[in-house]
């Protein structure tokens, strides 16, 4: 019997969920929470086989909830991540977090209790199109993204933790013509949000 905790804020989602797996044999379903803080409160308490998670949640999202369910120790529960979004950043965050499957919505219904069944047993379940980016990003050689001077400048000052008005007055342009560079910077970095883009340029030594 696997134990599984569901975490989704939307309500006729998570009792979709919960109607299907309450009805499929070999599950019991030991939870549902609205949020990412209540899925790590409920996972310690009831320690489940597996969580599964939804991305955009209040008050934790499920990237943080991840790293913090799978914190708990030897024995904590598998997080399967079953969201709507596939852009690399947020897969990338996900399985660095400590996610153990990444699975997408629009999935079949036999796709998701496949997956789920399968990191139970500890392995990890990837949808085909997750998968397919993993395997492109994987691809593309370190050294074949480049940041041009400016948008290295632009870049150093987010890590700085400036905003896009302060940067344009820094270097002496508009805030747009900031807003079109980070643009940019994401595009080469395959990132949606400037925490991500800093992280990843300093990991690949394009900004010290």
């Amino acid at each position: 019997m696997i134990r599984l905790l569901i975490a989704d804020d939307h309500p006729v989602v998570r009792a979709g969920l919960a109607g299907l797996f309450g009805n499929e044999p070999g599950f019991d379903v030991v939870g549902q929470v609205a949020d990412g803080a209540a899925a790590v409160k409920l996972a310690a308490e009831t320690r489940p086989d597996v969580v599964l998670m939804d991305l955009r949640m209040p008050v934790l999202d499920g990237v943080a909830a991840t790293a913090e369910i799978v914190a708990l120790g030897a024995d904590a529960p598998r997080v399967l991540i079953l969201t709507t979004y596939e852009s690399d950043d947020q897969i990338l965050s996900a399985i660095e977090a400590g996610a153990a499957g990444y699975l997408l919505k629009a999935a079949p219904q036999e796709e998701i209790v496949a997956g789920i069944r399968s990191v139970a047993q500890g392995q990890t379940a990837l949808s085909p199109q997750v998968a397919a980016r993993l395997v492109q990003r994987m691809r593309v050689p370190v050294a074949s993204v480049s940041l041009t001077a400016r948008e290295t400048e632009v870049l150093r000052l987010v890590a700085q933790g400036q905003s896009n008005k302060r940067i344009g007055v820094e270097l002496g342009i508009g805030e747009s013509t900031v807003k079109t560079h980070l643009l940019r910077i994401f595009e080469k970095l395959g990132v949606t949000d400037r925490t991500r883009a800093v992280t990843l340029a300093m990991e690949r030594g394009l900004l010290k």
